[in-house]
């Protein structure tokens, strides 16, 4: 009887042995392209040889401190690659911590302590869409309108404040329309940040707002002095072919959060990004920020992602994951022209999305369990008009991944495609 907590509790689990490169293999020796880089996060691949070699460095020399007593070389220098690397040099500072939804309850309780040092403790409440995930702890839970991920707990999360407009249908009018008529509704003086995806990754399929929607929600937030948050933990450091998902706009975030890719699958790490003109009251005031954790600022997980930082300068990554993007992309919108049940490919870099006609109920989880018993790892998303429909996949191999592996990954994508048998009244056969 396994006594490890997994998802799915009655399934048995086959157990991965060794990784190199694009590929896992399990304890039979079966190969997998890894082509969901695990959660989106191994963004180098596996077994990286610069990255071991740091780890087996770093691991003589200090592993572990806590923050509030000390710190350390390798945090401030993490910080300071962050900074330099951050749209116009504006995100100043790093808070680290060690998961996607920690960063956003820190972006959430740093914007709320933001307003409560400008003395203004009544704005706390958060604008998000209804196509968002923004993390699994309750406060990043409460941000989120994916539904399959929050009916569960609906009863214990926070209020949020929810825009409804499509960010591929309704045009950009309709949708910056909304959004003032809810800070008006609601009053500004309520309202402590907006907070959203750059591009919607696991609620939404790699959905991408239209040009100008970032510009004009930063015009509208500066108008009713709300703060922009953005959840870069899926789309930072490389994902989209630009180190912030948010460069594909010429707009900036107040506070950013990032995670996945910076630690890489190498560590656990993320960080909460801050512009000094959020820094600077909280400074001047208690002087202290209200969170942390026992592992905030590990030494070791910020070399690691230090490095990673490193290697995706060094082997010129941004922009082979931009000609890798548009290569698979391609591939995959030639597929759609194959298959009448494929709804929609888009995405930016090596983020894509497939989604599938919604009224085939089951048929995206009976691919992706296809593709897997095939050797090719995907990972599931949430689609259909308001976000309900388990309809979507997520490709989004490591940056590293050649032509050649791309064409490889392609071919078993539609050999699985292949096996799918869809009858008349819109029902796979299985």
């Amino acid at each position: 009887m396994p006594h490890n907590i997994q998802p799915l509790l009655n399934k048995e689990y086959i157990k991965a042995a060794s990784s190199k490169g694009i590929y896992i293999y399990d304890e039979n020796g079966k190969e997998y392209i890894d082509g969901s880089s695990g959660a989106i996060t191994c963004s180098l691949g596996h077994g990286h040889e610069e990255v071991i070699e740091l780890i087996k460095k770093q691991a003589e020399k200090l592993i572990y401190v806590y923050r509030s007593q000390f710190g350390s070389h390798e945090s401030e220098r993490l910080a300071t690659q962050l900074f330099e690397k951050s749209p116009y040099g504006r995100l100043e500072y790093s808070f680290f911590v060690n998961s996607g939804s920690e960063a956003i309850e820190t972006a959430m309780k740093i914007a709320y302590q933001y307003w409560q040092e400008k003395g203004c403790p009544n704005k706390n409440q958060f604008i998000t869409r209804q196509k968002s995930y923004h993390g699994i702890t309750l406060g990043a839970l409460s941000l989120s309108g994916h539904a399959l991920r929050r009916e569960r707990f609906e009863k214990v999360l926070h209020t949020r404040l929810s825009l409804n407009a499509d960010l591929e249908n309704d045009i950009l009018e309709a949708q910056t329309a909304e959004l003032i008529e809810l800070i008006e509704k609601t009053g500004s003086d309520n309202i402590a940040a907006f907070v959203a995806e750059p591009i919607v990754g696991a609620a939404g399929t790699a959905l991408a707002p239209q040009p100008g929607y970032y510009e004009r929600i930063r015009e509208i937030c500066d108008t009713h002095s709300i703060l922009f948050i953005a959840d870069e933990v899926m789309t930072g450091l490389g994902r989209t072919g630009k180190w912030f998902g948010l460069e594909h706009w010429s707009a900036q975030a107040d506070i950013v959060a990032i995670g996945k890719s910076l630690g890489a699958g190498y560590a656990p790490i993320a960080a909460t990004l801050l512009t000094s003109e959020i820094i600077d009251p909280i400074k001047k005031g208690s002087g202290f920020i209200m969170s942390g954790h026992t592992y905030s600022g590990h030494p070791l997980s910020c070399a690691i992602a230090s490095k990673v930082i490193e290697v995706i300068e060094q082997e010129q990554l941004i922009a082979h994951v931009d000609e890798m993007g548009n290569y698979l992309k391609k591939q995959l919108e030639s597929l759609k022209q194959s298959y009448t049940f494929i709804q929609t490919v888009r995405g930016k870099g090596l983020l894509i999305g497939i989604e599938f006609d919604p009224e085939i109920e089951g048929l995206a989880k009976r691919c992706l369990e296809i593709c897997y018993e095939n050797g090719l790892l995907v990972y599931p998303s949430v689609g259909g008009k308001y976000g309900r429909n388990e309809n979507g996949l997520l490709i989004a191999p490591p940056f590293i991944i050649t032509k050649s592996q791309a064409d490889a990954m392609v071919q078993i994508l539609q050999y699985s495609l292949d096996t799918l048998k869809i009858n008349d009244t819109k029902e796979f056969i299985q």
